[in-house]
């Protein structure tokens, strides 16, 4: 949920209630996320975590980037608004670690791959969980192997960004598919993600051998979350969500829109030049509250998001999966 609809408020609200409640650390300075990690320690006492992108390896086909870059002019020109530049970047990494170490949050929770056992280890040793989102049981297997506590089980169902170690177009696993076929090969604690949006759906996941399940796109429409206008008017359609690499080059699940319908078949597998180079214009989208200029990151349940305060939702929805 990084971007914009993660919030310290938010965490906090998910939190204070007995869930885990975590900020996305992804698009920002480690500076910003340490001020809004105090910000959710103002607001609660209870754990919560955070979770950070593992940075991608450089190398794209450069060819295929310019020719992505060159096709969006109508879109700069559209909104009036300069593409950005299709730079690589680690995204604040081992300032984002350090800070991690010293501020101690519960969880630290990765996703584009698990870090090295050495970064796993010496967050463990600060006294930090360390859990990795994995989409495959041979991400799984290479997860466990690099010492992290609990895994993150990503199905195809999920919104935003696939979360696998490599960025494929292979098809992704559906969640109750997904969920034995991690099972089998390690006994550490499960995390079901992906198409989770009521009682019954954590219900579903508790009974398949998660020990917990990890909701987004169904909180997306509360008022802690920072949703954009135009996204929150897209969540009360019902067009259809795909896979896509338009927005940021690396494949993630959204809410149709014209975009995606006009440059998905050139977006090239470039994470996060994509990402860059989109950015100014999906700000200026945004800005004009145009739904059809922006990622509208969803997950196939997102029609079940409610317009609820979090802790509300949060509370129903374990009442709900109890009985």
């Amino acid at each position: 949920m990084g971007g914009g609809p993660s919030t310290p408020a938010l965490a906090a609200a998910v939190s204070e209630v007995g869930g885990l409640g975590f900020l996305a650390a992804g698009y920002k300075s480690a500076a910003e996320v340490g001020r809004e990690l105090a910000e959710v320690r103002r607001a609660t006492a209870r754990p919560f975590g955070v979770n950070l992108f593992v940075p991608a390896p450089p190398h794209v086909d450069e060819e295929a980037l310019a020719a992505y870059a060159a096709a969006l002019a109508g879109e700069a020109e559209r909104y009036g608004a300069a593409p950005g530049e299709p730079r690589w970047d680690d995204d604040g990494w081992d300032a984002k670690l350090e800070l991690f170490a010293r501020e101690r949050p519960a969880v630290v929770s990765f996703t584009f791959g698990c870090p090295a056992r050495e970064v796993v280890a010496s967050l463990q040793a600060a006294d930090v969980s360390v859990w990795c989102t994995v989409t495959t049981a041979a991400e799984a297997r290479l997860a466990a192997a690099a010492g992290v506590d609990a895994l993150v089980v990503q199905g195809a169902e999920a919104g935003g960004h696939q979360s696998s170690f490599d960025d494929t177009d292979d098809p992704p696993v559906r969640l109750p598919e997904l969920l034995p076929l991690v099972r089998a090969v390690t006994d550490l604690p499960l995390v079901a993600a992906g198409g989770i949006a009521d009682g019954a759906g954590i219900a579903a996941a508790l009974g398949s051998g998660a020990s917990a399940a990890q909701i987004g796109s169904a909180l997306l429409l509360t008022p802690e979350a920072g949703t954009s206008a135009p996204q929150r008017a897209a969540l009360a359609e019902d067009a259809p969500t795909v896979l896509t690499r338009a927005f940021t080059g690396r494949r993630a699940r959204g809410i149709l829109n014209r975009f995606i319908r006009e440059h998905e078949p050139l977006a090239p597998r470039a994470y996060p030049q994509v990402h860059h180079l989109t950015a100014p214009i999906r700000a200026a989208a945004r800005a004009a509250g145009d739904p059809d200029g922006i990622n509208l990151w969803a997950g196939e349940a997102y029609r079940l998001a409610e317009e609820t305060p979090a802790a509300e939702l949060v509370l129903r929805w374990a009442a709900d999966a109890r009985r």
